[in-house]
């Protein structure tokens, strides 16, 4: 944000009585896509969000002159009214900041490995927190102060935009401005930035190269210090992809990791999980997490290599080289840091470019096979499991209106009438003569109410294979009843 044209106070005006004027502002760069309130948050912070909503109703913040609203977004450039009230904006003058001293400063610039006006790139060590906490007074977060800028241009205090744990090295972005702050912690939320870390392992995983899929919770009375594997509902998806660089026999392996998910602990819980917790990691390991001999017993995870896109448009790419300890271990065991760094360049290399077409194309084929599946899946549930054997509706076409609304159905009944229940005695059974006129409710005249098989004939014949009183028949639908859905009884043709 640029140096506001007018003032709080014109000199010698509010200090001797006169009132007030009207401030504007210009909205930088770093401000770009902001909301108002939050440009206000950031720059007249003692100003309420009830006082800044009080203003824009009544129509005393102005953006260019027009009404604006507490969320609507500001563009470089834009010039901002302000009534008078609040104190002056932070870029008048330097905030008041605690005195570093001279080896906090030495310290902090012995981590610096990048800086540019966007970003500021650390080689975190390990034993140094990311921030404070219960205890914890020597942190990085303390030690931004000696990153800021200092001077006529005057900029806010760099900030933190992702974490690691205390014993993991490696690089830490830091960003140098609040709009650049905004854009990282997309890029990371997004899950579009690349970590690629290296750690040594205890003994060998069976499987060189695959994905972990274990979902993370807090481990219960440990006052979310520590995680654990949790597969119920409770449990955030997780998931980490690891290769094996190098092997030292069955003792201990040379691993590169890449965390698709930002999980506490994440990649230490899911080596544990593994069988092959990181060397010296004690807390999730235990003692089978230490190696025997001049191997350290400091933790042997470090953050190599962030890939990030960049606020200018170039990604940003940094590396950090490995603390003493582990180059130390890395030495020892016989691995050489230049396979390592091949395996991080094959990790790290695009994705071949495709056009937005192409991916259109492939999601429509990958869609239309997937519908195809699920239809030869949904056709084959009816037939249970003789499913080899043909449908009735593949075997038999229905023939014309006889076959009514259930023709083509799996499992519809034929255009004939009801099938015979077994038990029951039908007209036409093996044994007994059909009587004429029996079974006729399709092809013959409409049957009396009760079952097909009782149908009386016209000529008087006797009504052979009736059940008996009390056996189950079926029913012909009463006044009001609801009809049977097999096909209505026809007249036959004369």
């Amino acid at each position: 944000m640029k140096a506001p044209i007018n003032r709080d106070t014109k000199p010698g005006s509010a200090k001797t009585g006169a009132a007030p004027v009207v401030r504007q502002f210009k909205v930088g760069a770093d401000d770009e896509g902001v909301r108002l309130d939050r440009w206000f948050k950031r720059h007249l912070p003692d100003i309420g969000f009830a006082t800044i909503s009080r203003w824009a109703r009544t129509g005393q913040i102005r953006v260019d002159g027009s009404r604006a609203a507490p969320e609507d977004r500001l563009s470089a450039g834009q010039t901002l009214r302000v009534p008078p009230g609040g104190l002056t904006p932070q870029t008048n003058g330097p905030k008041a900041r605690p005195e570093l001293t001279d080896a906090q400063l030495e310290q902090a610039e012995a981590m610096l490995i990048h800086r540019d006006r966007a970003a500021i790139v650390i080689n975190k060590p390990p034993g140094l927190a990311t921030q404070g906490g219960s205890g914890t007074f020597e942190h990085v977060d303390g030690l931004l102060d000696a990153f800021a800028s200092t001077g006529p241009k005057h900029e806010p205090r760099p900030r933190l935009v992702h974490r690691l744990d205390k014993d993991t090295s490696g690089v830490l972005l830091i960003a140098a401005t609040p709009g650049s702050a905004a854009f990282f912690s997309k890029r990371f939320s997004t899950r579009s930035a690349r970590k690629i870390y290296w750690a040594l392992c205890v003994g060998v995983p069976s499987i060189g190269e695959g994905l972990i899929d274990l979902p993370l919770a807090k481990q219960p009375g440990s006052g979310g210090e520590k995680m654990m594997v949790d597969k119920t509902e409770h449990g955030q998806p997780a998931r980490t992809r690891y290769k094996v660089i190098d092997r030292a026999g069955n003792a201990a392996c040379w691993v590169e990791l890449q965390p698709q998910t930002g999980r506490t602990h994440q990649l230490r819980v899911h080596m544990a999980a593994l069988g092959h917790p990181i060397v010296g990691d004690g807390k999730y390991g235990g003692p089978e997490a230490f190696l025997a001999g001049t191997i350290s017993r400091k933790m042997h995870l470090h953050a190599r290599r962030l890939i990030i896109d960049h606020p200018d448009g170039t990604p940003l790419d940094i590396t950090a080289p490995m603390p003493a300890h582990m180059a130390a271990s890395i030495e020892q065991l016989g691995f050489h840091e230049g396979d390592g760094d091949a395996a991080s360049d094959a990790a790290a290399a695009p994705a071949p470019d495709v056009s937005r077409e192409e991916t259109k194309v492939a999601a429509k084929a990958h869609a239309k096979q997937y519908r195809k599946e699920r239809r030869g899946e949904r056709r084959s549930r009816g037939d249970g499991p003789a499913s080899a054997a043909p449908s009735f509706a593949k075997a038999v076409r229905p023939a014309g209106k006889a076959a009514g609304k259930n023709a083509g159905k799996v499992g519809a009944k034929p255009a004939g009438g009801a099938a015979a229940k077994p038990g029951r005695p039908t007209a036409g059974a093996p044994g007994k003569p059909a009587p004429r006129g029996a079974g006729q409710a399709v092809s013959g005249r409409p049957a009396p109410r009760g079952d097909a098989s009782r149908a009386t004939p016209r000529d008087g014949a006797p009504r052979d294979g009736a059940p008996r009183k009390g056996a189950p028949r079926d029913a012909a639908p009463r006044d009001g009843a609801p009809r049977s859905s097999g096909p209505r009884a026809t007249k036959p043709r004369r």
